[in-house]
């Protein structure tokens, strides 16, 4: 049975593919009329964003105030102070979304009609704005302090926002005092509240600490809305990134076409490199989220891109209001997390070239470990391209097809003949893991020569297994490296 991520990333593709159609002719209702004046909905792998959060967290029982923002700043200090910010976020991480807190004592308020000019800033700058609900750090049981206050302050929110098309409303920030059930039905109280509000534009957080998002996205009352997804390397105490994919997995379900991770981060401030992925908790774990979201195509919101004092904090803020890198190696993997560039570097070694992708040319699909899996022994097979981790290969100067920096691509056990599988193992340099890349687009074993790089039953489609077989110059033997 294939692993569950081969159909995220299968309904990644199906749902980028749909979105782009929407995008390109009109936003719908959840009744199914139409407007095209309406904001348009986008695919969560366009979140590329962080969090900007108050020093004090933002639990807060009076205004939230991010950092860098004084609560006695006017509307255009604001403005210029977040114009700053936003294109540090940009520039040094390639970030075009922020994820913003509020609560009732922010909004409708005279730190509100400042506060805005945050959103307004961003905004302009054609990044997306999340805005979410944070309680007070009084009670702190995850609901709502105060229902009343807070519908007046989500009234207030999205008749000025409902119709930019840059803003998304996230009705409440880790609502783990509420069951499954009763999560539902306030944020379906909310959608019906809020009917104006494109479902594509609202992102509903998963239940817990918003740790799993099976529940919302399996309710027919949700349907429509994005999710969102907390995940936090001080959950465990795992040292292999395989530990953490296995753990993040089943919280995602079948939902990551509609999942932002909107909270994800790890110190970046005590010198950890996170290009050596295993072997550390936090190294592990970070390689571990950004893989999936890039290979799954989710959003990702890093907590938190700003937030003085923080050690997880990605950015730091200089007198003059400029924002610097606390950690290249951590800027580096979120980067890769985003879909950006080619994997980084791995145990402090240059990553010239991993990321190199092998695609068969009959079909155009990619050589593809199922399920992200590190387990020795795992059949490759062919996967639509999506530039995963678990399809970013590195053909070295000594012929071996490397992945994920230690498994090597190995025909059968050692032995190969015609309709052996070719699988993954650790790297030993055996003639069974050493590949001739041919100038005819053939790659051949240096186990057998006569045998080359095939498919069961020559096939091309989504999970056709990978073999050696005997070269006969079929199409399914032709591939194309890089």
């Amino acid at each position: 049975m294939r692993h569950p991520s081969a159909r995220f990333r299968r309904a990644s593709l199906l749902i980028a593919a749909a979105l782009a159609v929407v995008a390109s002719t009109t936003s719908a209702f959840a009744d199914g009329s139409q407007d095209s004046s309406r904001p348009q909905t986008a695919a969560p792998s366009s979140f590329h964003g962080v969090n900007w959060a108050d020093p004090r967290d933002n639990y807060a029982s009076d205004a939230v105030v991010p950092s860098g923002l004084s609560a006695g700043d006017d509307y255009r200090t604001v403005y210029r102070k977040a114009q700053k910010t936003v294109e540090g976020f940009r520039e040094n991480l390639g970030a075009n979304t922020v994820r913003l807190p509020i609560n009732p004592a922010s909004v409708g308020t005279t730190w509100w009609n400042s506060y805005r000019a945050a959103i307004d800033a961003a905004t302009a700058a054609g990044d997306k704005v999340i805005l979410s609900y944070w309680e007070a750090p009084t009670a702190k049981d995850g609901k709502i302090d105060d229902p009343t206050t807070w519908n007046q302050m989500w009234d207030t929110v999205t008749a000025a926002y409902r119709n930019n098309p840059h803003v998304y409303f996230e009705p409440m920030n880790e609502p783990f005092g509420y069951t499954t059930d009763q999560w539902v039905q306030v944020c379906s109280d909310w959608l019906a509240r809020h009917s104006d509000v494109p479902r594509g534009h609202v992102v509903i957080s998963g239940t817990g600490y918003n740790d799993n998002v099976t529940g919302v996205g399996a309710s027919p009352a949700l349907t429509g809305t994005l999710l969102s997804l907390h995940f936090y390397g001080f959950w465990g105490s795992y040292q292999t990134e395989a530990d953490w994919i296995a753990n993040l997995l089943p919280r995602i379900g079948g939902y990551a076409w509609r999942t932002i991770i909107d909270e994800a981060g790890a110190p970046m401030t005590v010198g950890l490199n996170y290009g050596a992925h295993n072997g550390n908790v936090f190294t592990s774990y970070f390689a571990a989220v950004t893989d999936i979201a890039r290979g799954t195509g989710m959003g990702m919101v890093y907590w938190p891109g700003l937030r003085t004092g923080d050690a997880y904090s990605i950015e730091s803020l200089d007198a003059d209001g400029h924002l610097h890198d606390n950690s290249p190696t951590g800027v580096a993997q979120l980067k890769w997390g985003y879909g950006f560039g080619t994997i980084p570097p791995v145990n402090d070694q240059p990553a010239a070239p991993p990321g190199t992708q092998v695609t068969q040319t009959a079909g155009g699909r990619c050589l593809d470990v199922p399920g992200y899996s590190t387990t020795s022994g795992t059949q490759l097979d062919l996967w639509d391209c999506n530039g995963g981790g678990n399809q970013s290969w590195n053909y070295t100067a000594t012929h071996l097809l490397t992945v994920y920096s230690n498994k090597c691509m190995q025909a059968g056990t050692g032995t190969a003949t015609t309709g052996t599988a070719v699988v993954i193992q650790d790297c030993t340099g055996l003639p069974a893991q050493q590949w001739t890349v041919n100038a005819n687009g053939t790659i051949t074993s240096a186990a057998d020569t006569s045998l080359c790089l095939d498919t069961v039953a020559s096939g091309t489609a989504d999970g056709s297994a990978v073999i050696v077989a005997t070269c006969s110059g079929s199409a399914s033997q032709g591939w194309k490296v890089g």
